[in-house]
């Protein structure tokens, strides 16, 4: 038994799909609301939350591989009770800042759970990814009322991944041998600005996308009310303020572990065309 988490989100709900359609072993899914989880056929939603580990020993009884998504409970409690049910492996996201941006609070929070899962006594796979694709979806609003996005750090790259490809790499880690106690990072195929995304998008809807570029001070301003004012300069530092080389790589895991290349971002936005219309 494979009990996902975050089973609806970006990852997960891909995740699902894919372990579904290959058949290898049965499948949960953990979701706060089991009425509400669109899973295919033969997929077991069971209920429970990350952030009441008490309430995860349904969904954990019999499971021998965990995928995790941290930071939506009390990890170190969500591990113990997850070896405490004889979960044998986990397949755990972390993020590439990990390795690029180590000072940042958040890359500093995602070493605590991978330095956990490590010793924790059951075994491991690690998954690094940079940038999300879906982090677009930021733009979706401005898109739909003005055809426009308003950005700073327009032509600066970094190689987005498509959250489908960070499942496959999770699928094989969960379903094929060689991949305990290895880390993953991954990236997409290719580095891509958000102008380029921008005419991605474009191209996938029909019409122009147009890009206003902005100074970060003025980015900053938009962000913080959202997100408070050290996350906002976190973000823009990762988004084009504070890059570096490793922060630019594009590596080949996905296709070196799946056989498949990674997806680029424009099928991202052919695939997600209906949340900018």
């Amino acid at each position: 038994m494979i009990l996902v988490t975050g089973a609806t989100g970006n990852i997960g709900s891909a995740l699902v799909r894919q372990l579904h359609g290959s058949g290898a072993s049965p499948v949960r899914g953990l979701t706060r609301d089991t009425a509400r989880a669109p899973f295919p056929d033969g997929v077991e939603a069971v209920e429970g939350d990350l952030a009441r580990p008490a309430s995860l020993k349904p969904a954990l009884d019999g499971v021998r591989s965990l995928f995790l998504v941290p930071g939506m409970g009390a990890d170190a409690d969500v591990l113990t009770a997850a070896r405490q049910a004889g979960v044998e492996h986990v397949v755990l996201v972390s993020s590439i800042t990990v390795r690029t941006h180590p000072h940042l609070s958040a890359a500093a929070e995602n070493l605590a759970v991978e330095r956990l899962l490590q010793d924790s006594g059951m075994s491991w796979t690690i998954l690094r990814p940079t940038q999300f694709t879906s982090n677009a979806l930021w733009w979706a609003e401005s898109i739909r009322k003005h055809r426009s996005i308003r950005v700073p750090y327009a032509d600066i790259g970094l190689p987005a991944v498509h959250p489908a490809d960070i499942a496959a790499v999770a699928r094989a880690a969960l379903t094929e041998q060689g991949h305990h106690g290895r880390t993953y990072p991954l990236t997409g195929p290719e580095r891509i600005t958000p102008r380029q995304q921008a005419r991605a998008i474009g191209t996938a809807l029909g019409h122009e996308v147009s890009v206003e570029e902005i100074s970060r001070e003025e980015a900053h301003r938009q962000m913080a009310p959202f997100m408070g004012e050290q996350t906002a300069h976190a973000v823009l530092d990762l988004m084009g303020g504070d890059v570096n080389d490793e922060l630019l790589t594009v590596h080949d895991t996905v296709p070196r572990v799946t056989g498949s290349p990674a997806r680029p971002f424009r099928q991202w936005a052919a695939d997600n065309v209906a949340a900018f219309r």
